[in-house]
């Protein structure tokens, strides 16, 4: 499976984004979803996962109440919808594609590219 983020930017604290990544391929419902991010000098860090059905959801203690992910099997879409954002929540955000269900980086085998999301005091 092949993955393409976008939705990134530039916005004030407290505001909000949606990240989308839009997936080829016929077997997107087969994969658990997650997203990633990983900010300068930090190592990548788990962000969200949704499971293949999308009726299972799990999230970072640091995001919890303020994203929510989704998704879309016939459309082949997971997002992210990042609400009340603060500096600290800028990074490159990467969405990936795995298997196993769960918040490790080494579970998840396809990677999207990654997009910048910066966060303004």
């Amino acid at each position: 499976v092949q993955l393409q983020a976008s939705g990134g930017g530039l916005v004030q604290a407290g505001g909000s984004l949606r990240l989308s990544c839009a997936a080829s391929g016929r077997t997107f419902s087969t994969y658990v979803m997650g997203w990633f991010r990983q900010a300068p000098g930090k190592e990548r860090e788990f962000v969200a996962a949704i499971s293949r059905s999308g009726t299972s959801t799990d999230y970072a203690g640091s995001v919890k109440g303020r994203f929510t992910i989704s998704r879309d099997n016939t459309k082949k879409v997971v997002y992210l919808q990042m609400n009340s954002l603060k500096p600290e929540d800028t990074a490159v955000y990467y969405c990936a594609a795995g298997i196993p269900y769960g918040s490790h980086p080494p579970l998840y085998g396809y990677w999207g590219q990654g997009t910048q999301v910066t966060v303004s005091s």
